[in-house]
């Protein structure tokens, strides 16, 4: 009997364990190891900052699906991984063992890179569910005194996403409201165009998102790096194509949220061959680990190389579909591990997004995410709204559930050429 445990129980972690436990022995033992009780939605995460949604209506208790998979649950947080030994410790002083592990934490939030940056400084946040609330109690203040708003992404962020819905969210919450004349909207972003989202576009990304901030009159400055923040103001640099300094601004806010870099969280940091510098996983295309042939890294703490340099840098996004794929491999090759094969299953990589803009959203096929690609397809209009209401009612029902790729679900992305797998 093996011993399979899986760090985390989000995006990546529970497509992970459902897959494990799906693909591996019925003798072998599946564990998730979490700091929360529950899963949350973090694509819905803008919609909560703006009162749309409630933490309530985005979580999910995960207690009773994982018992009902015959998979055990651990809520008690990993501090430290001991590769060298198999073992890890965990906050109230145990001790692990594992036959081989699968990480899935999430990133740390590098808010303390940039003086006064995030919830415990002077900016707001969407990339968790309890800052998304916080940002919707400070945006309720904000509407009985409405002001300027700095919306965008630090330098060194690779999730780009969120802080363009958010950005167009308010302007829609505004103006149902008839307060947008009352409230200068600047976007600053560490991205060297608009819509460059990490990965050089997607589609047509650039004249949609750009297009769409001309239209609302929203400012935006590219290739921004963030010197600071203070109570009302945030300095920043631009920085011209070669990389020298253009020109040294500020901007002020009442309101101001902005995507942070990611690194690793404390338990992986400093850990030689197993973390970079940044305390990010290093995998091989298989999901695995190069110098613990045990360790998979799977979701957003992996360590994946910017797709091109840029001015400021810039990092690449690991979304949905892309992170699922990467808990397919996984759990498929430590399957062949166990039965003496050599891991061969790769991860496709691709993505299906959908962003929310207000009233309307935009969505976009990448096949595969990271350039170059055979299909980049891009959408906008009201149905992609829709689209992303149906897909968290759709996600949220399979976490539920415990379902991992229904059959109607492969079946759906198969007509459209998705394969989890490469061949």
């Amino acid at each position: 009997m093996a011993k399979i445990v899986i760090i985390g129980a989000g995006v990546g972690g529970i497509p992970a364990a459902l897959e494990v436990r799906k693909t591996v022995r019925k003798s072998d033992q599946v564990m998730v190891i979490s700091n929360t009780p529950t899963f949350h939605f973090v694509p819905s995460n803008p919609w909560v900052a703006v009162g749309r949604r409630s933490p309530e209506q985005i979580k999910v208790p995960l207690e009773k699906m994982f018992r009902r998979k015959k998979i055990d649950f651990v809520v008690n947080p990993v501090t430290k991984v001991i590769p060298s030994e198999n073992a890890l410790t965990l906050a109230d002083g145990s001790r692990l063992s594992y036959d081989f592990l699968i990480i899935a934490t999430g990133p740390r939030l590098a808010f303390d890179e940039i003086p006064g940056f995030g919830p415990d400084g002077c900016t707001q946040s969407v990339c968790h569910v309890d800052h998304a609330d916080e940002t919707n109690h400070r945006w309720q203040e904000f509407l009985k005194a409405p002001g300027p708003v700095v919306v965008g992404a630090v330098q060194g962020a690779s999730c780009f996403g969120p802080a363009y819905e958010y950005v167009f969210l308010l302007d829609a919450e505004l103006r149902r409201r008839k307060l947008r004349d009352q409230v200068p909207i600047t976007f600053l972003t560490s991205e060297p165009y608009i819509g460059h989202l990490g990965l050089g576009g997607v589609g047509d990304t650039k004249g949609m998102f750009e297009s769409a901030l001309r239209e609302k009159t929203i400012k935006f400055v590219t290739n921004v790096k963030v010197d600071g923040f203070s109570n009302d103001k945030v300095t920043y640099t631009e920085v011209a194509e070669d990389g020298t300094d253009k020109r040294h601004d500020e901007a002020s806010f009442k309101l101001s949220m902005m995507i942070p870099a990611f690194t690793g969280v404390e338990a992986v940091r400093g850990i030689d061959g197993l973390s970079n510098p940044r305390g990010m996983i290093l995998v091989n295309d298989k999901m695995q680990n190069p110098t613990y042939p045990n360790i998979y890294g799977v979701g957003v703490c992996i360590a994946i190389p910017p797709y091109e340099k840029t001015p400021v840098p810039v990092g690449v996004p690991k979304t949905g579909l892309m992170i699922e794929s990467m808990a397919v491999a996984a759990a498929h090759n430590i399957r062949l591990q166990l039965d003496g094969q050599t891991p061969e299953a790769r991860p496709a990589l691709n993505a299906l997004c959908i962003a929310d803009m207000g009233n309307t959203g935009v969505g976009f096929i990448a096949q595969p995410q990271i350039p170059p690609r055979n299909r980049s397809l891009s959408f906008q209009g009201w149905k992609m709204h829709f689209a992303k209401v149906v897909f968290e009612w759709y996600y949220i029902r399979k976490i539920r559930k415990g379902l991992t790729s229904p059959f109607y679900e492969k079946f759906g992305l198969g007509l459209m050429g998705y394969k989890e797998l490469k061949s």
